[in-house]
């Protein structure tokens, strides 16, 4: 039922979609007259059986060509890596669009944990590695909490890091808490609190919280979804240290 409706909602979304995802297209192209999808290598779970494999995520580019030659896989805001046009698609994540085709060819889910580079899903613990159990999705609750991951991150001299200490924690906790829970239904209210979060963020968080206290999460979990004070390094799911070091695969 759920890849049904996947399949079905995805293509829709193309379809509906095509004449805003070939204007984007053009302006991509025509600020420096480079290819406009960026196609990232990225570790997915087949959402039929254990293990993981490798595909390419789809996505309008917001980087300067050749940009992932730098190492770096968190992008903080005021990067110079990304172009003028890709700081708009990015702010209204409109760069993420292409990934309907991922959902279309059964790489990606609508909802489900966000892809991962190969890097980030090498320093995964065998509990995180519970997210590779299932297929990507193109959004998921910890998008939604952490959609200013970017500002987040500005000015640190190591984002990457950063990123490990206190996002990363927490994304993985949302992400194991909605695998234990998710339905069709879960599945629709986190597209529609998407959407939500495009217009007022503050009642998006604020139906996250409600979801979050209705399935009795960690009250430390549900704290931070609240997003109401500054992040604290945390350590991973299933780990008892804090991350001291980013190692790149």
């Amino acid at each position: 039922m759920k890849r049904g409706f996947d399949f079905s909602a995805a293509l829709a979304g193309l379809l509906v979609l095509a004449p805003l995802l070939a204007l984007i297209a053009c302006a991509v192209y025509l600020e420096d007259r480079r290819a406009p999808l960026f196609f990232g290598r990225r570790v997915a779970g087949s959402g039929r059986r254990q293990g993981h494999h490798l595909f390419y995520m789809v996505k309008f580019r917001t980087m300067i060509p050749q940009a992932w030659r730098t190492g770096v896989s968190s992008t903080a805001a005021g990067d110079r890596r990304v172009t003028r046009v890709g700081v708009l698609l990015r702010r209204a994540k409109l760069d993420e669009l292409p990934q309907l085709w991922n959902v279309v060819t059964g790489d990606m889910s609508l909802v489900g944990p966000r892809p991962q580079v190969e890097a980030d899903a090498a320093m995964y613990t065998p509990e995180e590695r519970r997210m590779l159990d299932v297929r990507p999705g193109v959004t998921d609750l910890a998008s939604i909490v952490f959609a200013d991951e970017g500002d987040i991150l500005a000015g640190s001299a190591d984002p990457d890091l950063l990123y490990n200490q206190i996002i990363r924690p927490w994304k993985s906790r949302l992400a194991l808490l909605y695998l234990e829970r998710r339905t069709l239904t879960s599945d629709i209210r986190v597209i529609l609190l998407t959407l939500t979060g495009a217009f007022s963020r503050p009642a998006a968080l604020t139906a996250i919280v409600k979801m979050l206290t209705a399935w009795e999460a960690d009250p430390e979990l549900i704290r931070v979804a609240r997003r109401a004070g500054q992040l604290q390094a945390f350590p991973p799911p299933g780990a008892a240290e804090v991350v001291q070091k980013y190692q790149v695969a």
